[in-house]
């Protein structure tokens, strides 16, 4: 059984966590997406501890799909990282 007030602790780092990463794309002119969705995982996972404990249904599918994105974009820009640093960009004629 997780203790409550572990599991309060971990929501308000979640949160935090999904919070900062909204303001780091948003003030970044050119946002890391390993640091982006890296850090919204980080908060779907620690906001899930919380929600086995204080139970809302709704709220824990959208941390679901919350961690789901975040995969994806970690994948994405993964994948992405290794063909750009095989192909340098062409000059504009």
């Amino acid at each position: 059984m997780i203790d409550p007030t572990f599991a309060n602790a971990c929501g308000f780092a979640g949160m935090s966590c999904i919070i900062g990463a909204y303001a780091y794309q948003t003030a970044s002119k050119r946002p890391n997406p390993f640091i982006q969705h890296g850090t919204n995982l980080l908060g779907a996972m620690l906001l899930t501890v919380s929600l086995l404990v204080f139970t809302n249904l709704a709220s824990l599918v959208l941390e679901g799909f919350w961690a789901a994105i975040a995969i994806f974009g970690l994948v994405r820009a993964w994948r992405s990282r290794g063909t750009s640093q095989q192909a340098p960009e062409q000059p504009p004629e």
